[in-house]
C-alpha cells in the first residue's frame, strides 16, 4: 500500500460578513456566517470568492464546530468553480473569544480541518471534479483562511 502523498492546491482567503444565528435546535447550536468575497491563490489556480457564499455551522453538544462551507469563485480567466467541505472546528470558548476579540492566535490552539469537494463545467478545470482534498485552516474574526491539498 504505498504512503498517502498531498500536493499543495491553493489558499483560499474568504472575507466574513454578517452571522446569522439561527440558535438552539435538535440538532445543536446553528449559526450561519455568509462569505462576502475573498481570494483563491496557488500554483494551479487563482480566483476571486464571490460574494454569498457561507458555512452553515452547527455547535454540537461537545462544543465542536461542525463546518458546511459552501462557496462559488471565479477563476481569474472566467471560469466558475463551487466548492463544499464538511469539517470541524474544535477550539475552546476561551481561545475563540480571544479570537473574535481581534488576537492573532496561533492556529496550533485549535484544529480546524476541512474536506473540501469541487464542482466546475470548465474543461480546463475539470481536474477538480476528480480531486479528493484536504484543508488546514486557520481564521480571524475578520476572515477564514484554508490551505487545500490534494490526496494522491
Amino acid at each position: 500500500m504505498p504512503d498517502l502523498r498531498t500536493e499543495l492546491l491553493f489558499e483560499i482567503r474568504a472575507d466574513l460578513g454578517e452571522v446569522q444565528e439561527v440558535g438552539a435546535t435538535p440538532a445543536g447550536f446553528r449559526r450561519v456566517r455568509l462569505v462576502k468575497g475573498g481570494v483563491v491563490s496557488g500554483p494551479k489556480l487563482a480566483a476571486e470568492v464571490l460574494p454569498g457564499g457561507g458555512d452553515w455551522l452547527l455547535i454540537r453538544g461537545d462544543g465542536v464546530r461542525a463546518l458546511d462551507v459552501r462557496i462559488t469563485f471565479r477563476a481569474d480567466d472566467g471560469h466558475l468553480v463551487y466548492a463544499a467541505a464538511e469539517g470541524l472546528l474544535a477550539i475552546s470558548p476561551e481561545t475563540f473569544a480571544r479570537v473574535l476579540a481581534g488576537e492573532d492566535v496561533d492556529p496550533s490552539e485549535y484544529y480546524f480541518r476541512t474536506t473540501p469537494r469541487f464542482e466546475t463545467a470548465s474543461e480546463k478545470y475539470a481536474w477538480l471534479n476528480r480531486v479528493v482534498a484536504v484543508s488546514v485552516g486557520r481564521f480571524t474574526a475578520a476572515a477564514v483562511y484554508q490551505t487545500v491539498y490534494a490526496v494522491l
